[in-house]
C-alpha cells in the first residue's frame, strides 16, 4: 500500500493583539481546536469562493466569445440540416393543406 506524504510549509502573519484575540474567540466559539485550524479553514473557504467565482466569470467570457463568433461568422448549413429544413417545410405545407 502506497501513501503519499504531502510536503508542508509554514505561514506566519503579524497582526494586532486585539485582532488575534478576536480571531481566537471566534475559533473557540466555532468549535475549532485552535486558531491555526480556524484560520486555515476560513482562508480555504474564502479561497474556494473567490476561485469559483472568477472561474465562472472566465467561463462566461469564453462562452460569450464563442456565441459572438457563431453569430458573426456562421458556418454554412450541413446537408443534414438542409434536409431537415426541407422535411420541416414539407410537414408545415401538408399541415396547412389539411387544415384548409
Amino acid at each position: 500500500m502506497s501513501t503519499t506524504i504531502e510536503e508542508q510549509t509554514r505561514f506566519d502573519a503579524r497582526l494586532p493583539k486585539k485582532q488575534k484575540q478576536f480571531f481566537e474567540r471566534a475559533a473557540y466559539l466555532g468549535g475549532y481546536r485552535n486558531l491555526t485550524e480556524f484560520v486555515i479553514m476560513a482562508v480555504q473557504e474564502k479561497a474556494n469562493m473567490i476561485i469559483k467565482e472568477k472561474e465562472l466569470v472566465i467561463a462566461s467570457e469564453i462562452d460569450s466569445q464563442i456565441f459572438y463568433d457563431a453569430i458573426t461568422n456562421p458556418t454554412k448549413p450541413s446537408d443534414s440540416l438542409k434536409r431537415a429544413l426541407a422535411d420541416y417545410e414539407t410537414f408545415v405545407a401538408n399541415s396547412n393543406q389539411n387544415n384548409d
